[in-house]
Order: C-alpha cells, then structure tokens, then sequence
C-alpha cells in the first residue's frame, strides 16, 4: 500500500516547541484523514531543529465511492435539531432530504449521503494547507511579501521547502501538489547546513531518512538524545570522570544540533572554590553544557561536556577551547556576585524583602518572612526542633532573595542563602534549613529530615496554601499557577516521611492568624474545609501512587475531625491488612447486614424520625435473648476497640469488632427488627445504630466495595 511523506524545512524551530509540533502534526494529518474515511497502518512524525515530518504508512491509494442513509430528526421537531442535521448531512435545504414514514415513531426525515470515489492523493492536497495554515505553535511570525496583511501565512520560523510525496513501494511516488505562502510541495529536501548543504531528491521515507544520515542529519531526536548520553558518558569515563545526568538538558541540546558530536571543555580550577550549585547552574544555564565530576570522589571536575553541530576539522579542539573561554567568563562574573554577596549579611538584606511583592493581595515579602518566624517557632516542637533556631532560619530564608547571585541564578533560591549563612556563622541548622525550606519541590526531591528544616519547610507551605485559598486563588483545573498542590504535597511527604503528628486544623487556624492584618475573602470555616478537603484529595493520590485502595481511604476520610495524615495513614494500612483476613471479613459482613436494615429505614422516614434511630438503645427494653447477647457483646467489644483506638492500634479493635459476628447473626436469624411493637422496633434499630457507630469509630465501612 502507498505510503505519505511530507517534511516542512525551515529555519530553527526553538527546542521546547518541537516535541508538541511533531505530535500536533500527526493528529491533525491523521485526524483529516480518519474524517474522510482515509485509515493508514502506522504513523510516526520526525523533528530536527530544522525540519518537521511526518511518515503515514499504508494508506490506501483511493477512497471507493459510497453511499449512506442518515436517519434525522422527526418533521415536527425544533429548527435547531434540523438545522443540525442538515449541517451533519451536508445537505443545503430540506429539499435535499426525504421523508420517511414510521407507524410509531411519526414522519422524519432522511438524508442519502453519496460519497464519491477520490483519490487519497487528491484529498491530501486539499487537507494539508489549512492544517499548515492554522497550525497550532505557541509563538508563530510572518515574513516575506504578503506578511503585513491580517490573514499572511505564518510559520514558527520563515518556511524554505515543502516535501511531500505519496505512492507504493514498487513504483516512483507522485508529488503531492499543493502550495503554501507560495511554495510549491516537491520531492527535495536539504542536508546539514554546513556540512551537506546542498539539495536531496527523496522518493519515499526510507531513502529520506538514509539520504539525511548521508547528509549529517539525524532525523529521530530520541536517537539524537542516545547518541549525546553515550558519547557524554564514554568521554567523561576516558578521563575519569562521569557526566552528571541532566535528562531534561539532554532533550533540548538534541533539539538544537542535527549532527551531535560532543567534546570535552575546562575551566580554571579555581572556579571549583565556587559552590558547586552556582557552578552547575553557570554551565547548564549560559551554555547548555553538561557538568562532570571525578568518579572517585564525586567532587565537580574542571572539566564539562559539550555538544556541537559540526564535525570540526581540528576534532572540536578550537570549539571546545572557544566554550571554555566563555564558561570562565560566566564563572569570574559568578564569582564576583558571590564575593559581592559574602558582604552583606543575610540579616542586613531583610529591610529590602519589604519591596519585594509576595502577592498584591497578601503583601510582601519581608511580611511574609515574620508570619513563617511566628509559624516555625510554633511549629518547632511538633517536629523536635529548637524554636529560636527555626525562627531564626525562617526569618532568614528569604535574604538572598535580593542578593546579586539569585538575581542572576533564580534557580538558587535558598541554596545561596545556606551558604551566605553559614559563611556569616550562622549555625549549621540554621544554615540547612534556609538552603532546604523549599523542599521538597517534586516527587523525586528529597525531604528534609532535619528537624529545623522540617519546621520552616512546612511553615514557607502551610503559609503559601493558607494565604492563597484565603483570596479564593485555588487550582482549578490542570492550571495551579502559585504550585498549591506541589505545597501540599510537600507537606504530606514531610509529615509521612518523617513520622510527624502535626494537628492539621491547629496549624491552618494558626497560619491564618498570622496575617495580623489581614483579611481574607473566604471565611475561615469555610477555608479549612476547603483545605482539608485539598489535603485529602492529594494524600489520595499520594497513597493511590503508593498501592492503597482508593475506598480504605475514604472509608478513613469519611471519619469526623482527621486532621492527623500519620494516623490516617496508618488505619489505612491497618484496614487494608485487617481486611485480608478471616475476621476481617466476618466485621465487614456483620456491619452490612446491621447497615443495609438501618439504610432502608432511614429512607422510609423523614430526616427528625431518621435522627431518632442515632439515640442510645434501652436495655431494659431488649426482649429477645439474641438482641441481649449481642448488646453485651457490642459492650465488651466497643470497650476493648475504644480502648486500642487509644493506644492506636487499629487493628486490636477491628479485631475486637469482628468478634461480633456470630451475635449479629443470631439476631438477624431469630430476632424481627421490624416488630408491631413501634417502641421495640424503634429500640432494635437503635441497637443496629450503636453497632454501626461502633464500627464506625475506626473508618466508614459503607465507603469499602467489594466482598
């Protein structure tokens, strides 16, 4: 079957937009095509810094002429549902259309779509401009003649070439004939711009993406992206030495070069007194270049891996020494920000935090620095720290805000600030905790563990969630542009990680107060709900991520006044194991035969008479000896879980519950709970209450699925 190859040649399409804009490319092309009846075996698109294609295999070389019977709306139903069928039909008018009659469902109308038979080829040519036209780059311009009118073609960067062919195997593929901003599709294509410059005839893709390769392109960038690590990695191990992995610079470095050859630059080792992070991020940053360190110690080298877009006459060596002069460069100027920096203390900075805007509606910076001061010391013996020292680095962590490195480097928030500290004889935990209070800042960072960076960690978070839910500035949706969940999640990991008891609600109402003078737009009781309720819904993903089963935590979560995450956590856990037992399934099934009798009463009656069933039993009034068994085994049961819920051992009192299951059965075995008597049958559902609520003070077992 023929197959499509169609490459858009241009100038440099920046690195972060060439991912999306080869995806975009295949979806709308295939999706045009899915719409004509046109389904190809396999699709594939390709993207250089120079060139964007795409490969559709298998498709056939003509559509066949069809014919189809479109049933549409009855003559008497409103305009817009036949208008609405006319457009789906294509039809212009009703005359288009016919009516057929139905006996029982009335007259309606029908629509015979004929579709004639069209060469794929030729619908190509008609789905292709107006998909080119109207491609979705984030940042897109015009040029050339025609750019100043409103409806110009306009490309990320000014288009030279279209290719675009389509045929068998077996035979020479035609061109697909169509144009854009005035250029004509053809069957050529272009090398490397320095090395192999000149012009290619392609006949389909395979003798594309060899023809390239010739030519000094590498058309697939996950290969580009191979090619750089191996050879990064082979050069640093030559001289002993290792590449820093960098995943992320990997990617864009492939989608800046066609050709990828990778050498090896120095610096002065003088630069090594730097801190590390100022070095890595002078190198990554200004010349997206990859830091190495010496395989024995793990210490930064002298050395850094770069990649170039040519294969150098000389090997790379004027190349390599070109970057290293600009790499020493960037680093004497990093230099002299960290020594300008080393001069001011940290503590002599705070006056200008209070030009710096934290938000225009919850004030600034140097405010927001003396709520954290007031929330780490609060926080501190939650954690086990010191409340001096977690209000000295809380007030601190903010300092390098305005120094001269963090103005360059944004990146080293706080980082910077750990070492100015601990170069101004700052304690060490001091020191720590500014350099961390950010963290964890994603799931792969670590969490602090250190008790002084734990409690400023978790005061720069709660201060963030409290302030921005206070001015009804929520996530909604994917868009969460102040990075609450990341916040919330960092508290979770904090606490969980570290085996933290942090009351929740005493910590937001406490946060909240911190804002002596301010006033937010969500009233308070409305704000913690909103924030516990954002709190449940990340640590339910945190704990789906970790294996737990998404109805044991709400089961948990259903339960009033959990504020405490290590002991929901931890009756999650202690469910989840419970229920894999015997017992556990005896306590499951003993409670849904009490809940599904309690259930179906309390929908037969108004919600005061439903209450009503939440009083205390009488136990006077138990006649049956069965319902007198079982109200002194829920006695001693509700005794020994209330005991163990004490000592938090959760699965003591389900155990202790289960127990129950033999009583309950011989009361739904010999005792009607639905009695004449409307005061027995009134105190035997009272019985079915308390044994619920019973259970209930360890999770809601009505959220549990499954047997």
């Amino acid at each position: 079957m023929p197959d499509f190859l169609l490459e858009l040649f241009c100038e440099e399409i920046p690195a972060r937009m060439q991912a999306q804009a080869a995806l975009d490319l295949k979806r709308l092309v295939t999706d045009a095509l899915a719409e004509r009846d046109i389904f190809a075996e396999s699709a594939g698109s390709f993207v250089t810094p120079r060139r964007l294609a795409l490969h559709i295999a298998g498709l056939p070389a003509r559509r066949p002429a069809s014919r189809e019977l479109k049933k549409g709306p009855r003559v008497d139903a409103a305009a817009a549902a036949v208008n609405g069928f006319l457009k789906s039909a294509g039809l212009a008018s009703l005359a288009e259309a016919r009516i057929e009659k139905d006996p029982k469902k009335g007259d309606f109308y029908v629509a015979l779509i004929e579709r004639p038979g069209r060469d794929t080829a030729e619908m190509l040519a008609e789905i292709l401009p107006p998909i080119l036209k109207n491609f979705p780059w984030p940042k897109s311009m015009r040029w050339g003649p025609g750019s100043a009118l409103p409806d110009a073609f306009r490309w990320v960067r000014p288009l030279h070439a279209i290719l675009a062919t389509f045929g068998p195997e077996t035979e020479d593929p035609e061109i697909v004939a169509f144009s854009v901003a005035g250029i004509e599709a053809s069957n050529l294509t272009y090398g490397h711009r320095f090395l192999a410059p000149g012009a290619i005839r392609v006949r389909r893709f395979a003798d594309y993406a060899r023809a390239l390769e010739k030519a000094k392109v590498v058309l697939d960038p996950a290969r580009r992206q191979d090619i750089i690590r191996y050879d990064a990695r082979s050069l640093a191990h030559a001289q002993g030495l290792e590449l820093v992995e960098d995943d992320a610079l990997i990617e864009e470095v492939a989608g800046l070069v066609e050709w990828p050859v990778v050498l090896i630059g120095a610096f002065d080792a003088a630069y090594l007194a730097l801190p590390p992070e100022v070095i890595c991020a002078t190198i990554r940053t200004h010349q997206r270049c990859f830091v190495l360190r010496d395989a024995a110690s793990g210490a930064l080298a002298d050395k850094f891996a770069l990649v170039a877009n040519i294969a150098a006459p000389d090997g790379g060596a004027a190349i390599a020494a070109g970057n290293g002069r600009v790499v020493r460069a960037r680093l004497a100027d990093a230099q002299f920000f960290y020594e300008t920096d080393l001069n001011v203390k940290l503590e002599d900075r705070l006056p200008k935090l209070a030009g710096i805007i934290f938000h225009e509606k919850l004030g600034s910076q140097g405010e927001r620095v003396e709520r954290l001061a007031v929330l780490a010391r609060m926080l501190a013996p939650l954690v086990g720290s010191n409340g001096q020292a977690a209000a000295r680095a809380a007030r601190l962590c903010k300092a390098d805000l305005v120094s001269e490195m963090v103005g360059e480097f944004p990146e080293l928030q706080g980082i910077m600030g750990k070492y100015y500290a601990l170069a101004q004889d700052e304690t060490e935990n001091v020191a720590a905790a500014i350099g961390e209070h950010y963290k964890p800042q994603g799931p792969a960072d670590r969490v602090p563990t250190e008790p002084t960076s734990v409690a400023v960690a978790l005061a720069d978070k709660f201060d963030t969630l409290v302030g921005f839910f206070a001015i009804d500035e929520h996530p909604t949706g994917s868009k969460d542009p102040f990075g609450l969940r990341r916040a919330a999640l960092g508290i979770i990991r904090l606490i969980l990680e570290d085996e933290l008891r942090i009351p929740i609600r005493t910590v937001l109402a406490q946060t909240l107060a911190a804002y002596r003078r301010f006033a937010g737009v969500v009233p308070a009781n409305e704000l913690f709900a909103q924030l516990l309720s954002f709190f449940a819904d990340r640590l339910k993903v945190y704990l789906r991520d970790k294996g737990a089963r998404y109805d044991l935590i709400d089961a948990v979560f259903a339960l009033e006044g959990q504020d405490d995450l290590l002991l929901i956590v931890r009756r999650v856990e202690a469910l989840g194991r419970f229920l894999e037992t015997e017992d556990g399934a005896n306590l499951l099934t003993g409670y849904r035969r009490a809940a599904n009798i309690l259930r179906a009463e309390e929908k037969k009656v108004m919600l005061a008479e439903a209450r009503a069933y939440a009083a205390p039993f009488a136990s006077d009034r138990l006649v049956a000896p069965e319902e007198k068994a079982l109200s002194a085994a829920l006695a001693r049961a509700s005794a020994e879980a209330d005991t163990a819920i004490e000592a938090e051992d959760f699965e003591a009192a389900m155990q202790a519950l289960s127990r129950l299951r033999g009583p309950v059965d011989q009361f739904f075995e010999r005792v009607t709970v639905n009695a004449e008597d409307a005061e027995l049958r009134l105190n035997r559902l009272r019985l079915l209450s308390a044994l619920r609520d019973s259970v209930h003070r360890v999770a809601d077992f009505s959220k549990i699925v499954g047997p």
